[in-house]
């Protein structure tokens, strides 16, 4: 059975893209469904505040995709400009009527109104936690297989791991997030997991999150995301300390406080920057480390690929994750990368070649690393060129293959 699928995600994030990409280019998207296509040129841009634009512009699609896009963008740009303009009372978790939840379920409700209206006859419908629920619910009662992508672990084991940093560093308990998720929207998370034919994860530990609590291990397919465009050759090292970067939100759930406490060990040999939004919520280490360290709010994409090429390592010690895109985005700039065994750094990374993982919470693990990269500057060295080399072999052509051959394969399965 060809595919002829039906994807549907609100924001269109960048393995959003490729996910899409992969079925367009082979002529198998039926349609995807989203909020916001934004054109790659247009005179509109010129009226609006740089802040709505950015976000704007990485709602583009390639034309393969956005040829078959259908949108519903109203609550989006309501949320968009909430956001700019501070009216938080229309972006308040779940609550708030142009809050992500609701932006999210809106569509979700639309493309299963849809699916009963066979509007779209598709054989598939490919979609993504928290938007899943009725559209699948409406694709099983016209026997449309159901894709669920799961771009993070399961929620209950972030519950375990979350309630445990907020103990262990009372400090940072209000930028952990998995505890103000509501049950309803927990119940729906599990209903989709539920209904899904098949289950795609990008690495191993978001996995092992399943399987943990019971989820047929057949049912799980690990296809890691891919790299961007690798550069041609690294960065200089140049004297003077070492140049560690951090990218991310700055909240606990990314291990924050552990890189910060390394850091803090080494002293003048080496500088941090940190980049990222912050949490909403007050956090006084958070602000006094905003102070001490170069702190960039937040960037376009390839200023951001720029800005890492400024820098000799990333370190990503984060306790939770699903995968986590800066990993592969270093890698391309020829960024070597200190992670944890909780994002996709063993997926990527060759421990010790192109990276390091360290266990997590584990700020001296950390700090060791990067002092054997100050005083071994040689290895460094050949670390940023094994990151190059990795980003050339991990790339998103690849990821896109992968998917396609996968999703086909199990279409194939369901040939009577």
């Amino acid at each position: 059975m060809k595919p002829n699928i039906l994807v549907s995600h609100p924001f269109g994030n960048a393995n959003v893209r490729h996910a899409t990409l992969a079925f367009a280019e082979r002529e198998s998207l039926l349609a995807f469904r989203t909020c916001v296509k934004w054109p790659q040129q247009t005179r509109i841009s010129n009226f609006l505040p740089q802040a709505i634009v950015s976000q704007l512009q990485r709602r583009t699609f390639p034309k393969l995709v956005a040829d078959r896009t259908f949108t519903q963008p109203f609550a989006e740009f309501a949320r968009l400009i909430a956001e700019r303009f501070g009216f938080q009372s229309w972006i308040t978790h779940e609550r708030g009527p142009f809050s992500v939840d609701a932006v999210t379920q809106r569509l979700d409700k639309k493309v299963a109104a849809e699916l009963l209206e066979s509007k779209f006859s598709p054989n598939a419908i490919y979609a993504y936690e928290d938007g899943a629920a009725f559209s699948f619910s409406a694709a099983k009662k016209r026997q449309i297989k159901c894709f669920y992508d799961l771009p993070i672990g399961y929620w209950r084991k972030a519950r375990v791991i979350q309630s445990e940093e907020a103990e262990l560093q009372p400090e940072w308990a209000g930028t952990l997030t998995a505890m103000i998720d509501s049950p309803e929207k927990l119940a729906r998370k599990d209903v989709e997991l539920a209904a899904a034919d098949a289950i795609f994860v990008a690495s191993q530990f978001t996995a092992n999150t399943l399987t943990d609590y019971s989820f047929p291990q057949e049912k799980i397919h690990i296809i890691p995301y891919g790299c961007p465009t690798a550069e041609k050759e690294p960065g200089s090292i140049p004297s003077g300390p070492l140049r560690v970067l951090f990218a991310g939100s700055l909240g606990q759930r990314k291990g924050t406080s552990y890189l910060l406490t390394a850091v803090e060990k080494l002293g003048k040999h080496a500088t941090l920057t940190l980049l990222g939004s912050r949490p909403a919520s007050a956090c006084a280490p958070l602000d006094s480390a905003l102070k001490k360290h170069h702190w960039i709010p937040s960037l376009p994409h390839a200023e951001l690929l720029q800005e890492m090429r400024k820098h000799d390592v990333l370190v990503f010690p984060s306790l939770f994750e699903g995968f986590g895109l800066v990993i592969s985005e270093a890698l391309s700039q020829g960024i070597p990368v200190i992670t944890t065994p909780h994002t996709a750094g063993p997926d990527l990374l060759t421990d010790g070649v192109d990276g390091y993982i360290v266990p997590i919470r584990d700020a001296a693990a950390i700090a060791e690393k990067l002092e054997f990269l100050i005083v071994h500057p040689a290895h460094l060295r050949s670390m940023k060129a094994a990151a190059l080399e990795k980003a050339r072999q991990q790339t998103w052509d690849s990821y896109r293959y992968n998917l396609f051959t996968e999703v086909s394969r199990l279409l194939a399965c369901q040939d009577p």
